[in-house]
């Protein structure tokens, strides 16, 4: 994994809610993202290292409130860790680069994957 800025770096570069989100696995609330209606084409990167993360082209709606996307850009990109918390079984899913926490991946997505990433932005 790269080097990733330190604690007192990242609170004082990003805002509470993105040193909540990406450091302590934390959920930003759902339909408030500033990605969530982006429409662009493009890549979207990872807001601690900028590591690319998510082609637009595999980005949809899926109404629960976060973007979603069918698949990273790369098996190397996403790191995948069991997800416990909360009395719940979930997959967790962070920057295969920096460790950030990203979101999670659920297998209720559509084809061609059947895979929907829910990622904060």
């Amino acid at each position: 994994m790269a080097n990733k800025p330190s604690a007192e770096e990242l609170k004082k570069n990003l805002s509470e809610m993105q040193f909540y989100v990406t450091q302590n696995h934390g959920t930003e609330p759902p339909f408030t993202g500033r990605l969530l209606h982006n429409k662009r084409d493009g890549v979207y990167h990872c807001l601690i290292c900028d590591a690319p993360l998510f082609h637009s082209q595999t980005k949809y709606d899926s109404g629960c409130g976060w973007p979603s996307f069918y698949e990273p850009v790369s098996e190397e990109s996403i790191r995948y860790i069991k997800d416990l918390s909360h009395g719940m079984q979930r997959i967790e899913i962070r920057c295969g680069n920096c460790d950030a926490h990203l979101g999670h991946v659920f297998p209720d997505g559509p084809q061609p994957t059947g895979e929907r990433y829910c990622v904060n932005s």
